[in-house]
């Protein structure tokens, strides 16, 4: 009888030493919680809040604005969206071991890739900008060029080709060399024949080609050193791929024996065959997009998100297509 008595004793008294330290322990918390300062306990939950962004828009969903015109039509300056991570796979580090996602990017899906022409100054850094921009409410971008202008890190474009295809623009319509296919299959053709339409959208007018095509025999005159015409100078700034064609059709008559500009003249119109690990991205906007045109078939691993839908402005709320 006495053992049991000294054994509730014991539990009894054990019971009442947890609960009382345990409840100092929440009045000690509660005190320092009061004793915080206002703006410090605002610092904690923003660095918080970055931290959990930074992580969100990194592995999961990343919000993007559209910076330029070159997808117009489809979605315009100033719209904010949603890209998925995990679709494509995201990246470990930023510009690091990209993770497997389930599945490549298709044709016909707008994507968010890293710029070709872009110079990393490594993931610390990467990871330093992301931070400052998100904890400033994205006031201040450290990540500039030597004018003092935001670096363009990543761009969006539509897969317009994949691994295997062949792609050729002639006067700014494309048309498409699919594996093992004999013909040529125009865009606007696929589009009817797939079912599957985005919006194209251009700014020259046909009409117009005649004199640009002219502008650029009149350029490649001008690389010889044979003078300037006044049709060259008002078409220059289109710096369209139809004034580069007629340019290099005309160098490359003329120096047979560069094996540079015949090459290039070659792949201008024969088009740009996409090897299977990289896709051919395009802007809607033809006659303003910088794009694959420009530096080439983009490589799978630098595809890292597939654009959702646009969540502002209200007006234009909507999945992307």
């Amino acid at each position: 009888m006495d053992a049991k008595i000294d054994f509730a004793g014991s539990l009894e008294s054990f019971t009442e030493r947890v609960l009382t330290r345990r409840k100092k322990r929440r009045l000690t918390q509660k005190m320092k919680q009061q004793s915080k300062h206002w703006i410090r306990d605002w610092a904690e939950a923003i660095l918080w809040a970055v931290c959990m962004v930074l992580l969100i828009n990194q592995y999961l969903f990343q919000m993007y604005r559209i910076p330029s015109g070159s997808m117009s039509g489809t979605l315009e300056i100033g719209d904010m969206i949603f890209v998925d991570k995990l679709v494509y796979g995201p990246e470990l580090l930023p510009g690091m071991a990209k993770i497997p996602g389930s599945r490549q990017a298709k044709r016909g899906e707008i994507v968010v890739f890293e710029n070709p022409a872009y110079l990393s100054k490594g993931p610390l850094f990467t990871i330093l900008q992301q931070f400052v921009y998100m904890s400033t409410l994205t006031l201040v971008d450290i990540d500039l060029d030597e004018a003092g202008q935001p670096r363009v890190h990543y761009l969006i474009k539509r897969a317009v080709a994949t691994g295997g295809d062949t792609v050729r623009v002639v006067d700014g319509e494309v048309s498409f060399l699919f594996r093992g296919a004999d013909d040529w299959v125009a865009e606007r053709d696929y589009q009817k024949l797939s079912g599957f339409t985005y919006p194209l959208r251009r700014m020259v007018e046909p009409d117009e080609y005649p004199a640009i095509h002219a502008a650029g025999r009149q350029a490649a005159l001008v690389d010889m050193g044979l003078g300037m015409t006044e049709a060259q100078a008002r078409y220059s700034p289109y710096d369209d791929q139809a004034f580069n064609a007629a340019r290099m059709s005309e160098l490359s008559s003329a120096y047979p024996h560069d094996a540079r500009i015949v090459a290039e003249d070659r792949k201008i119109r024969t088009g740009w065959f996409i090897p299977e690990d990289r896709i051919f991205a395009m802007g809607d906007n033809r006659d303003n997009s910088k794009d694959a045109r420009w530096f080439g078939a983009v490589s799978l691993k630098k595809v890292l998100g597939h654009a959702l839908f646009v969540y502002w402005p209200l007006r234009r709320i909507g999945g992307i297509e």
